[in-house]
């Protein structure tokens, strides 16, 4: 039987959500999409019109579409500003809830809306869709094996410049609150480590189009002496990184390093005499499971199983705060000018 669904916040970031559902047939099969909430009921009618959901109950209060359509669950793609809200009365309506990130604006929020959750026994994940591509399940597994020995550090760089115009363009900390998180989230799942401290230096650079936090530098500390460290750019005109940084893994026997697109490198120490004793290249396997690299269809298929199945999803939101608690710990040492500890 197919769980109804209601999706609320039908922009540009919704089409994602849609497209993945409908261009998978497992998750096509397993999820109705029968009501668009939107406070623009024009925008709501648009997205209907394009995915063909003509039978879609059309609103702008997110109960009232819950009660007519007999939702299950809701897809939560408001702005960050709204998401509290949202979540808060999807879970209190007895829904299941898989969230745009970040999954709240604040520590004190993402903990209200965890407790929630387990109160109202609903499944709460969030959409960290970059966790799931191919390139970040193969570093992981890499990492793993052992091939490189024990992971010491993990280094990223995210230089690019999109005009997005709209909301992002006026928020507060924009890279760290809107795009980084996606390589924290990542770097915390490559490691498999606990995020400790932070210490960052965030600008807002000449040139930015963005009112605030357009850039940030962000050093680490995870458990077991792993550092990660982010150099990250939103308004870095010129040639770019990937989308998903450009990263290198060090460990105690080599080294890997990855483009962020499809091109992996990896070496361990090699055995000539002298200062440097050059390298041995080792390969990097590809991803174990093919089903865990296809972004949001991959998320929203671990969603799913998890509200079958009792088990907990990757993304649940009771995990997915330590990413959001590299995030505020990385503003609030911006703002103090001081290393941060992070508790989550």
């Amino acid at each position: 039987m197919k769980l109804n669904a209601v999706l609320c916040g039908c922009g540009a970031m919704s089409k994602g959500w849609l497209r993945a559902i409908k261009e998978t047939p497992a998750l096509a099969d397993a999820i109705a999409i029968r009501g668009l909430v939107d406070l623009n009921p024009e925008v709501a009618q648009a997205l209907a019109a394009e995915f063909g959901l003509v039978d879609a109950v059309i609103g702008t209060d997110l109960n009232d579409v819950i009660a007519q359509t007999r939702a299950d669950i809701v897809f939560d793609v408001v702005i960050p500003a709204a998401r509290f809200a949202v979540v808060s009365a999807a879970l209190k309506a007895g829904c299941h809830v898989l969230s745009e990130k970040p999954m709240a604006t604040s520590l004190a929020e993402g903990a209200a809306l965890i407790d929630l959750a387990a109160d109202a026994g609903k499944v709460h994940a969030i959409i960290q869709n970059r966790r799931f591509i191919s390139g970040v399940r193969r570093m992981r597994r890499f990492v793993e094996s052992g091939a490189i020995g024990d992971l010491t550090g993990i280094h990223c760089d995210f230089f690019i410049a999109p005009h997005f115009g709209g909301f992002r363009e006026e928020m507060d900390n924009v890279l760290l609150l809107d795009m980084a998180i996606h390589t924290f989230d990542a770097a915390r799942y490559v490691a498999g480590k606990k995020p400790l401290a932070v210490y960052c230096v965030e600008k807002n650079p000449k040139g930015s189009w963005y009112r605030h936090g357009a850039s940030a530098n962000a050093t680490f500390e995870f458990a077991d002496d792993v550092v990660f460290t982010y150099r990250g750019s939103w308004c870095a005109e010129g040639e770019r990184t990937s989308w998903e940084s450009e990263w290198r893994l060090v460990g105690s026997k080599g080294m890997l390093t990855w483009d962020g697109a499809e091109n992996f490198s990896a070496a361990t120490s090699g055995a000539e005499p002298g200062l440097l004793h050059g390298f041995a290249p080792v390969e990097v396997p590809g991803p174990e499971h093919d089903e865990e690299t296809h972004g949001h269809a991959s998320v929203i298929a671990s969603f799913i199983e998890a509200i079958r199945s009792g088990k907990r999803p990757e993304t649940a939101s009771s995990d997915n705060i330590r990413s959001l608690a590299m995030v505020f710990g990385a503003i609030e040492s911006a703002r103090t000018g001081k290393r941060v500890e992070i508790s989550a």
